[in-house]
Formats: C-alpha cells, structure tokens, sequence
C-alpha cells in the first residue's frame, strides 16, 4: 500500500513530532510511505516556546519528509494538495491537534477527497484544551473533508460524536497512544540521581512535559508541600508562557528545598535521565485527551498518577498501571500519591500491570489496527 502522511517531522520537535516518526517507521515495514511536512508550522510571533526546532544536540528521530505546507501561505495549500496526489498514494493520514490548521490541512483534505483518495484524520485532539470560539468551526471544517477518523482516547471519541452526531460512529474508531520506546534505556537509578542532583533513598515525583495552565503544575506543586520530608519533586519541562507563577508557588511551599526545577525543552538524548530517577510520574490535568507523557513511562517502568480527566482514568486507574485522583485539587492529588506508597505491594502490582501494557501499546499493533480500519472505509 502506499501511504502518505501529513504532519509536522524532523526537524520540528515535540510529541507529534515523535509521534509522527513513529507511526512512519511503523507503516514503513510492508508498505511505501512518504511523509509530507511543514515548510513553516506557526509563525515566530505566535509560537508561545523558545523555538519550534530540534537543537544541534537532540537525539530526535529523523525521517524523511517533503516540507511543503505553510499553514499562513494559502498557495501553499493546494500546492501540497497536488504533490501529494502526483505521488498517487492509496491513503493518506492526515495528524490533527489544534484547529489553527483548521484552513490549511482543512484544505488539502477537500481536495484530496474530491478528487477519490482516501483521507483519514488522526485525532490527537478534537477540541483543544484552551478553546477559542473558532475551533469548532475550523475543526469541522477539516473533519468534513476526511473519510474516517482515528481517536487515541475516550476523550477525543466523545467530543467527535458531539461534533459530527451519530455519521461519526461508523467511520471512527477509538486506538490508543503507543509506548515511546525512541529514548534509549533506562539509567540505574543511583546514576540518575546522580546527573539530577537529588537526593538519594527519597521518592521521587516527575512533572514532566510542556508546562501550560491546563496541565496543572501549580496544583502539583501544593500537592507537595502537604508531602512528608522523604519526597522529591523533580519538574521538567518548557513554559508556554511566564514560569513566574509556578517559581512563586515553589518559593512559597514547606517544601522548596525538595522541589527540583529543569526549566527549558528536554532533548530526547535526556529524557532517560528525568524517567529513571522517578517513583511516580504525576499528571495533574485540569483537561486532557489523552497523553504521550504516559506512554513515556510506561516504556521507563514508571507508574502513573493522573487526575480524572480525559481518558486518564482509562489508560491508567482502569489497567492498573498507576492511580487517578477524583478530583484536580491539592489534596486529592496529595491524597492519591501517598496511597501509591502507603498500600503494601501496590507498587509492584503497578510495574507488574505497565509490563502487560508494554506488550498491547505497541507500534506495531497501533499500524495493524490503522490499517485494518482504513481497508474497511
């Protein structure tokens, strides 16, 4: 089959980025893909980071793409449109996470599916979690030029079925995110505790990831101060937006001097580092879908706290690889982290459950299961 994919690559970096990657690599063993990406994914002035691209160091991992797409150029669009119908593929994939490529992507769907390709939306987020009154519009805009969809939780399946209404039932179908398995091998714990400048024989909480208001780090970062004295937080990660707040929140807590700041993108060659020294991986969402920092610890062993957002509770309390708050507070968060540790074996039984995920999450089984759904549109 040929298979064409479009979304951002190498050299922008991120989780749909990775993710990309991935998926192409997946695909790539019994089929011919070519990847189609971003001549200019945002502009400068509208991207709330320090910079869109991988650094000279980053271990990222490289396919080959055809940059080409200008989500703010409009000629660019049909432009992308007709190479990729030149290459004639069988299918293409189209990955969606924010409705500003609502125009862009929106248009080479159209023009693919009239022209008789088979377009299928990868829907990493239906709705993003800080709306505008724009997205839904946008959003149905490129849904209406796909043949299917793909949804990689429970979240993302309910908000395309309050968008599109029962059509989307039977040209939808709910996968999952696989397990990041690019990040190299964990570290002996010792060694990366070492490298983080932490204390030993503590238990160690990772907030890990972009840092944005929906993702609940000031939540987090409360939660701590009601922690005893034998545990570490570790944070690590880019701000979208000003760290202020947070750094007040840290000088303000009892327990400042256990809480351990990486502020700034982490590059895939130090990813290992954070992940093996962690105890728990914390996830105090305010809103989600679903998350790729999930699949990066399970591929770490490391079991998950999340709250109940999204499909949170599913990909972790309900496959018993961590547990999930019942609500996005302080102390139910703090409450859900001690119970992890006070309950004897429950740790065990978590690494013991993240090893049968391990085997399900899979790259492999993810492409088996796209391929088996767009043969059936």
């Amino acid at each position: 089959m040929r298979i064409a994919i479009l979304s951002c690559f190498y050299p922008y970096r991120g989780g749909i980025s990775q993710f990309g990657a991935c998926m192409y690599l997946g695909l790539a063993e019994g089929n011919e893909v070519r990847a189609f990406n971003f001549s200019r994914q945002y502009p400068s002035v509208l991207f709330p980071g320090t910079t869109q691209f991988v650094s000279p160091e980053d271990d990222s991992t490289m396919v080959p793409s055809t940059r080409t797409l200008d989500s703010m150029n409009p000629f660019s669009w049909g432009a992308t449109a007709r190479k990729i119908l030149q290459w004639e593929p069988d299918v293409v994939y189209i990955c969606w996470w924010m409705s500003f490529f609502g125009p862009s992507m929106g248009r080479v769907a159209h023009y693919l599916r009239r022209r008789g390709v088979k377009v299928v939306g990868i829907l990493h987020n239906v709705i993003p979690h800080e709306p505008h009154f724009w997205d839904k519009p946008l959003t149905k805009y490129f849904l209406s030029g796909c043949d299917g969809y793909v949804t990689l939780g429970e979240e993302g399946a309910v908000s395309l079925a309050s968008l599109l209404g029962p059509e989307a039932g039977a040209r939808s179908i709910r996968l999952f995110h696989p397990v990041y398995n690019q990040f190299g091998d964990r570290l002996p714990r010792e060694k990366a505790e070492r490298l983080l400048g932490l204390r030993p024989g503590c238990k160690n909480l990772l907030f890990f990831g972009l840092i944005r208001k929906y993702k609940g780090l000031d939540l987090l970062i409360e939660a701590f101060g009601k922690l005893p004295e034998d545990y570490q937080l570790i944070i690590a990660g880019e701000p979208y937006g000003d760290f202020t707040e947070y750094q007040d929140l840290i000088y303000e807590s009892p327990g400042r001097d256990r809480i351990h700041s990486f502020i700034g993108y982490v590059p895939d060659v130090d990813v290992k580092n954070f992940f093996s020294a962690a105890d728990l991986s914390v996830l105090p969402y305010r809103s989600a879908t679903q998350s790729g920092v999930v699949a990066v610890s399970y591929n770490f062993d490391v079991p998950v706290v999340a709250t109940d957002t999204g499909s949170l509770r599913y990909d972790v309390a309900n496959r018993g690889t961590g547990l999930v708050a019942d609500e996005a507070t302080p102390e139910a968060i703090a409450e859900t982290v001690r119970s992890c540790f006070d309950v004897p074996g429950r740790m065990e039984g978590f690494h013991k459950a993240i090893d049968n995920e391990l085997k399900r999450l899979s790259w492999d089984n993810l492409c088996n299961l796209l391929l088996e759904f767009t043969g059936k549109l």
